[in-house]
């Protein structure tokens, strides 16, 4: 999982000296780029992060630390106003007048400004979404706790300012809300507690050192008040809009088309992505049929799966379960020459934030693109919670069998998310720096996983283990088959082809999940319908490097074609085809 821009997918991006877009052209730059890049500069200093000043401070932009954003109807309703007007000035912006680089970057901002108002106008999140507010404000607060940029006293001065504006967007979604869909306010009740604990325990511990006492006062007061403001919101939330949550969480086929067309670029019919999704998921089962049935000829591969999954270490042991696969990682990618690491610093493991961890079990968050003082990257992992059932920590710990420990750090660090982090810090390019797709950042980290066993990783791993290496791929390949399984579950989902009970059961049977994963799949499907974009992007890198070969022949190197990827960014695979391949073919 990665985080871009403003929804948390997985990672933010990276450290970099902050210089403006036009600083960055190049000597061969098209008669039209000046301009362009001079307005795509506007566009983020006038409007993007002064409209987000949250996703300004993970930037590493630190103008607005002492801003929220502003959840009113009134602040919705003006940029739409303002959006509307940036979609006309860049489209006015001749493509034939760039040159090809510039010109992928102009298809990045528009397309931004159009999801953005598909978003605000046709899903309408701000309507039908309470967890946006309450896991909003929080995880505002956590960008400035999260990373020690400046001084504590400085970060604690502007989260003062956050937190007196939070009160006001909690009162904005009782004034916005209407008629949420009943598994949203389903979410954002299940989230509150935990959202209301990190107020109370995890941000005044992180400002413990503060010595101000009239600062410390002020902020007691200003957090005291943000954990009255949930606390209300919760109950508001369970008496008054649970019982009358009866609204629809489908955004439907025409804006499933135009999201997937802004957001990765892709415009495939639906009913033909739905059809290669199918084949590549038949050909993983079949996959996995055939490693199960060598790894034992007597059982079916249910039976081999469940007992893959009940191999897993216990909770308390997880977190360092993985920081010990960096070695043989980053061993392997070296010594095979998959890719360059360019740093030699490694992530830090830590368990999942609490506004996260009703939708995600692992991800890689990276310092902003112009953060250049707090650095380090984390990765994280959700753990069971207190309290839960033995039967429930089984089922949810089965997604953390060993091998499939192995590809999530395949996926997350080395080479998938972290590597791919690491490489932005060669992209001068502002709009690369701070837009691009889910489809190439999550794409890459799936393509990873099956490329890394490609290369020959469980044979390195353990070379004398045939078994072992058998469960290497067992476990690649049930994660492919749930990305396979959020590919149809978000088209079905979406266009009312499947409710949310076959979904769940579409996840356990056809991507062999536990029926604890397919739930929390299913739910974050709800709220991320395109989340296909793994499996899209990875059978669309898998088709650029078959091109690239075929166009190189002898002289293709795998090594240098994943290093020439990592050049362009988090652009939509659409632009990386265009740029190294210099043709429209088709991206699938």
């Amino acid at each position: 999982m990665y985080r871009l821009g403003k929804p948390i997918l997985c990672l933010l991006l990276i450290a970099a000296p902050a210089c403006t877009f036009a600083q960055a052209v190049s000597d061969k730059a098209g008669a039209g780029d000046q301009a362009f890049m001079q307005l795509a500069d506007q566009y983020f200093d006038r409007f993007y992060f002064p409209t987000n000043p949250s996703t300004a401070t993970a930037d590493g932009i630190h103008t607005y630390d002492g801003r929220l954003e502003d959840y009113s109807r009134a602040a919705l309703d003006q940029e739409v106003k303002a959006l509307k007007d940036w979609e006309s000035k860049v489209s006015a912006v001749n493509p034939d007048a760039l040159s090809e680089y510039i010109r992928g970057d102009r298809d990045l901002v528009l397309n931004n400004i159009r999801s953005t108002l598909l978003t605000l106008q046709t899903i309408r999140p701000w309507e039908k979404n309470p967890d946006m507010y309450s896991s909003g404000i929080t995880a505002s607060a956590f960008t400035l706790m999260e990373r020690k940029f400046a001084p504590p006293e400085t970060r604690l001065r502007d989260l003062i300012s956050r937190e007196r504006q939070m009160p006001a967007a909690l009162a904005a979604a009782r004034t916005n809300l209407k008629n949420p869909p009943k598994i949203y306010t389903q979410i954002a009740l299940e989230q509150l507690p935990g959202l209301i604990g990190f107020f109370q325990h995890d941000v005044p511990a992180a400002f413990a050192d503060v010595s101000d006492a009239s600062l410390k006062k002020q902020f007691a007061d200003s957090n005291g008040a943000v954990i009255k403001a949930l606390g209300d919101y919760q109950i508001w939330l369970k008496n008054e809009v649970l019982p009358k949550s009866h609204g629809d969480f489908r955004i439907g086929a025409d804006a499933f088309r135009k999201k997937l067309q802004y957001d990765e670029m892709v415009d495939l019919p639906l009913d033909k992505l739905v059809a290669l999704d199918m084949a590549n998921m038949k050909a993983n089962q079949a996959e996995f049929a055939k490693v199960a049935k060598e790894l034992d000829p007597k059982k079916t591969p249910q039976q081999v799966l469940a007992e893959l999954a009940a191999d897993h270490p216990q909770p308390d042991k997880l977190l360092d379960t993985f920081r010990s696969t960096f070695d043989t990682l980053i061993g392997f990618i070296d010594d095979h020459h998959i890719i360059t690491i360019p740093s030699t610093v490694r992530p830090t493991l830590e368990e999942t934030p609490p506004f996260m961890r009703a939708i995600t079990f692992a991800s890689m968050d990276t310092p902003g693109p112009y953060e250049d003082e707090a650095t380090t990257a984390y990765f994280n992992v959700t753990l069971p919670e207190k309290g839960w059932s033995k039967q429930h920590i089984d089922e949810f710990m089965a997604q953390f069998s060993y091998p499939v420990i192995s590809s999530v750090a395949v996926h997350e660090a080395y080479p998938g998310h972290y590597v791919q982090f690491l490489w932005m810090h060669k992209v001068h390019d502002r709009v690369r720096k701070l837009l691009g797709s889910a489809s190439n950042a999550e794409g890459w980290a799936h393509y990873c996983e099956q490329m890394m066993l490609d290369e020959g990783l469980a044979q390195y791993e353990f070379p004398k283990d045939r078994r072992q290496q058998l469960l290497l791929k067992l476990g690649q390949l049930q994660d492919a088959l749930l990305r396979n399984a959020r590919f149809i579950v978000g088209i079905k989902l979406h266009t009312g082809q499947m409710t949310m009970d076959q979904a769940k059961d579409f996840f356990v049977k056809e991507g062999y999940q536990s029926p604890a994963v397919g739930e929390v799949e299913t739910k974050r499907g709800t709220s991320d319908p395109t989340y296909l974009y793994y499996t899209l992007g990875k059978l669309e890198i898998l088709k650029l490097r078959a091109d690239m070969q075929k166009k190189e022949g002898a002289k293709f190197n795998l090594q240098q074609f994943h290093d020439d990827f990592m050049q362009h960014g988090f652009a939509p695979i659409e632009i990386v085809r265009r740029e190294m391949l210099h043709d429209n073919s088709p991206v699938l």
